[in-house]
């Protein structure tokens, strides 16, 4: 994200509610012939709605894609803490009709990014993930043949970590140098419309370097 995951959540939450109350406001208002107040309710959401939407879309085109090295880590705010995703290692072999490439990735529960509110105890579950191997000269996806390891969505205690392996089936024509691996918060509601995620329309993408 390049908006603060905190106030992101807190924006978006704001603008249901306001959503909620201005609606809300304005049919009471019609319906007590009031119409100058119900007009100026939805202009009040019109204003509101025109502000988020440029904080959202505007956070978005101002993100850049990234690639990062095996050395760095691509982080995941879980509101109150993050989790640290990284590619370990990356095996590959002939198969038929393709390149079967077997990467390891690291998932990592950073501690010093917890909550001070929070257990230090306390486990953390990983939202779900989409893992792709992208092509970016022909933009094909490929997605995990077969896992090995811990299963991406077991839950960590701070400072925990543990390794995955993920298997890929690629065209043979696809090298290493054209390949990115994605890892990313499975898209779903209300990722899209959340200023800053990375998930959001129009954001652009941080992905690892093979």
């Amino acid at each position: 994200m390049n908006f603060p995951a905190p106030l992101a959540v807190m924006a978006f939450l704001a603008a249901c509610a306001g959503v909620i109350l201005a609606l809300a406001s304005a049919a009471i208002a019609w319906f007590a012939r009031r119409p100058k107040f119900a007009r100026a309710c939805l202009l009040v959401l019109a204003g509101g709605a025109t502000l988020y939407a440029g904080l959202l879309f505007g956070f978005a085109l101002a993100s850049r894609p990234h690639i990062l090295t095996r050395a760095q880590e691509k982080y995941f705010c879980e509101i109150d803490c993050h989790l640290a995703y990284s590619l370990l290692d990356v095996k590959t072999e002939p198969a038929v009709g393709a390149t079967h490439y077997v990467v390891t990735i690291r998932t990592r529960f950073d501690e010093t990014t917890t909550s001070p509110t929070r257990p230090k105890d306390a486990p953390l579950t990983p939202s779900p993930r989409t893992v792709l191997l992208i092509d970016d000269s022909s933009g094909e996806q490929y997605r995990p043949v077969a896992v090995q390891g811990t299963p991406l969505e077991t839950p960590l205690k701070p400072s925990d970590s543990y390794t995955t392996q993920l298997a890929f089936e690629v065209r043979p024509s696809a090298g290493p140098k054209s390949l990115r691996l994605l890892i990313t918060t499975t898209p779903g509601w209300p990722d899209r419309v959340v200023i800053g995620d990375e998930n959001s329309l129009l954001h652009h993408k941080t992905y690892f370097a093979l």
